[in-house]
């Protein structure tokens, strides 16, 4: 373990994050509101923790082992969750708890929120919600394409699987560095687009933006209380369901996009990404049925236009809200929350196991059942016509199993602090998938919750959001022991 070129990247990380604050600054200035002073005390605190990393070890500068990159991964998350909460501490009332919860949240984005007035927050904290969730969905993709791959841990592996014709390469350009920069550049392009396509709809400028951040990271944070449902717009809506599914896909499939002239052909030829857009229709038609046959909604076009935003919502862990769907009859809270264990795709900001680990799962149990029937026959796990390594497919069972106990042992643990069955295992649900709302006490927000449960959620959230394996290698002594 390289403990000072890790204290030192730590320490670069942490300064960058600092000035991610100048941009709330200046919101502040801008509608004078309280916020200024709160954020430059941040900045201050923020920048100093990253010189005390940095500076003892400024000149270590040596090439990162795999146990380095594991560390690296997991603090850079961690630490920035942590100091992120510090705005929070100095602008609100919250309590420590709540303000890593709130702050965990945006950079996971999950969307939970222990916030109850919205719409009374300073438009300089406001601001630096949305934004929060825009970094953590840019360094989600970072982390799914180019870092989680060198990691070792299947990543790579399950891209390579997924990844529709030329694409199939140890990255999308040469260096690491470029395929960062076409990340960026795309969800640059992505962001701005949904800004102004909401701007165009109706919405204020700064409301377009910062529904911009969470939109495009489907992360679910909202400037109002009533999330979208405040605009009442279809058009918005329709908006927001187009560039929640764009995050939800594979960001490389959007470079391979552009790469063929924006040839959208491409989209359909991801198999992940096909499969993805089948479960969202076969889930909106159940949701469509059901809330029809129940009277809920009389008109077709009405009830289309609540589920179809629900599930997209959840679906993709994002969160966003216009009806409560919670209150909804009979199994539908149960499927849609149930949806976000789905998630979206891999390489994409959604949370959830991921739609390609859906599919390597059908297969392989497809094959058992084949195995079943010829025992002799030599059968092989296919996606794309391209024959899937055994090695992927055992760790895509390995990581179902840790994920299922994941849930399980917290939901568990979040019920001894003395919530009840339904908001315990919903809340489990809802951050570990990312998906922001869950039932019971967590339906519209989190600000119910006890201290302790919000460190176990807060926990739920960084482990779903680095894809478990990252975080529980290191709870493992073997690895220490290295």
């Amino acid at each position: 373990m390289q403990a000072s070129v890790i204290k030192r990247i730590i320490g670069l990380l942490v300064i960058s994050f600092s000035l991610t604050l100048l941009p709330p600054m200046l919101v502040s200035l801008w509608y004078q509101d309280e916020g200024l002073s709160a954020f430059i005390i941040a900045f201050i605190f923020m920048f100093g923790i990253g010189v005390i990393f940095w500076l003892p070890s400024r000149h270590h500068k040596k090439e990162l082992h795999l146990h380095d990159g594991f560390l690296i991964t997991v603090v850079f998350w961690t630490v920035l969750s942590m100091v992120g909460a510090l705005p929070f501490l100095f602008l609100s009332h919250l309590t420590l708890a709540q303000a890593v919860f709130e702050a965990v949240s945006g950079f996971t984005t999950t969307g939970a929120t222990v916030f109850n007035h919205i719409d009374t927050l300073p438009q300089s904290l406001l601001y630096y919600r949305q934004q929060l969730q825009w970094l953590g969905g840019l360094g989600i993709i970072v982390l799914a394409v180019a870092v989680l791959p060198m990691l070792g841990i299947g990543g790579m592996q399950l891209y390579r699987a997924e990844t529709p014709g030329p694409m199939r390469d140890d990255k999308l350009t040469p260096r690491l560095a470029q395929t960062a920069k076409a990340l960026l550049y795309i969800y640059l392009a992505l962001t701005l687009a949904c800004a102004l396509a909401y701007w165009m709809a109706g919405m204020s400028l700064f409301d377009a933006i910062g529904h911009s951040y969470s939109t495009v990271a489907t992360g679910g944070f909202s400037t109002h209380d009533a999330s979208l449902g405040y605009y009442k717009s279809p058009v918005i809506e329709i908006i927001a369901m187009v560039f929640i599914i764009l995050g939800s896909l594979n960001f490389t499939v959007h470079y391979v996009v552009w790469h063929h002239q924006f040839d959208i052909r491409q989209y359909w030829r991801d198999t992940q990404g096909r499969v993805f857009i089948y479960i969202v229709l076969v889930l909106i038609g159940i949701t469509v049925a059901v809330l029809m046959w129940q009277g809920i909604y009389t008109h077709f076009w009405t009830a289309l236009r609540y589920a179809s935003f629900e599930v997209i919502s959840i679906i993709s862990s994002t969160g966003y809200a216009t009806a409560d769907f919670s209150n909804w009859p009979l199994f539908l809270p149960v499927l849609i929350l149930g949806s976000g264990f789905i998630g979206g795709c891999v390489g994409s900001t959604a949370g959830g196991f991921r739609v390609i680990r859906l599919i390597l799962l059908y297969k392989q149990a497809i094959r058992e059942i084949m195995r079943l029937i010829h025992p002799n026959a030599v059968i092989t796990v296919k996606i794309d016509n391209k024959k899937v390594a055994d090695n992927v497919t055992q760790a895509v069972w390995g990581f179902a199993f840790l994920y299922i106990a994941s849930y399980i042992f917290l939901s568990m643990l979040f019920m001894a602090t003395g919530v009840d069955i339904i908001t315990a295992f919903s809340g489990v649900a809802a951050t570990l998938n990312m998906t922001g709302p869950g039932l019971g006490e967590v339906a519209v927000t989190y600000a119910g919750i006890s201290d302790a449960g919000l460190w176990i959620l807060s926990f739920a959230m960084l482990l779903g959001r680095l894809e478990i394996f990252t975080l529980l290698v290191l709870l493992s002594p073997a690895f220490w022991r290295r």
